[in-house]
């Protein structure tokens, strides 16, 4: 089968190292079947109870998301919470930093030992869920969100997809929603649009930028089914990068 006409281009790519923590905005990402590679490797845990954090459910976990990540070239997390330095972690320092912002005994645990390059010996955590290896979202659904809710900042960074793709508004149409099923290929990589992404109460959560907005899950709710941007598994793997061109297949 041939290619479709281009839909649009890849104008924001992100890795999340850190579970709930800010993501790591790139011009270049590598995907595997499985996932992104260097994409949610770690958690960050209260250390009383090892509670995963959880900023959608639990209000002492709203500053979680502008606590900043990167992985280093040496593939080791770097964190910082705002306004302050970046700091290695899993550690002692690291963990002083995160708990001393949120006001609690808080740590940076990985998912599994391999995730660590310096021969980490401490605790792990339990990985959140993983729907799919890639979370998808378009421009154009950011425009129909922001069309019914002119008041708001529909900041993709809410939403935390790895790819985002700048294509024309669609008038009364969250566009990738329609999709479910089909097959896109973005440069080398294959996908399949496998489910709509159900949002929860952390879009509504403010971030560097933007502020606390209830009305973003709301109109998601009476006009989407809860959803935007969409899950998708990996039928080709490859590396891509921010101008790349996305067709159906």
């Amino acid at each position: 089968m041939q290619d479709e006409a281009a839909l649009g281009t890849v104008s924001e790519l992100w890795r999340y190292p850190a579970s709930s923590l800010a993501g790591e905005r790139l011009e270049t990402i590598s995907v595997d079947v499985e996932s992104i590679d260097g994409d949610r490797l770690f958690g960050l845990v209260d250390a009383t109870d090892n509670e995963i954090a959880r900023p959608d459910r639990e209000a002492k976990w709203h500053k979680v998301p502008r606590i900043r990540t990167r992985l280093s070239p040496a593939r080791e997390l770097e964190i910082a919470i705002p306004d302050g330095d970046w700091l290695a972690a899993p550690g002692i320092e690291s963990d002083r930093a995160v708990s001393a912002y949120l006001g609690f005994e808080a740590s940076i645990r990985p998912f599994r030992r391999e995730n660590t390059a310096s021969g980490y010996s401490g605790p792990l955590t339990a990985e959140r869920y993983r729907k799919a290896p890639i979370h998808l979202l378009t421009t154009a659904s950011l425009a129909r969100l922001k069309a019914l809710h002119p008041e708001g900042i529909p900041d993709a960074r809410r939403f935390r997809p790895n790819i985002v793709v700048d294509m024309a508004a669609i008038e009364g149409s969250f566009p990738e929603t329609e999709w479910i099923g089909r097959k896109l290929a973005i440069g080398d990589l294959l996908l399949t649009i496998s489910e709509p992404c159900r949002r929860c109460g952390f879009t509504i959560i403010a971030q560097d930028g933007f502020g606390n907005d209830p009305g973003i899950l709301r109109n998601l709710v009476r006009h989407n089914a809860h959803n935007l941007g969409v899950y998708c598994t990996v039928d080709r793997p490859a590396s891509i990068e921010v101008g790349d061109t996305m067709r159906f297949i």
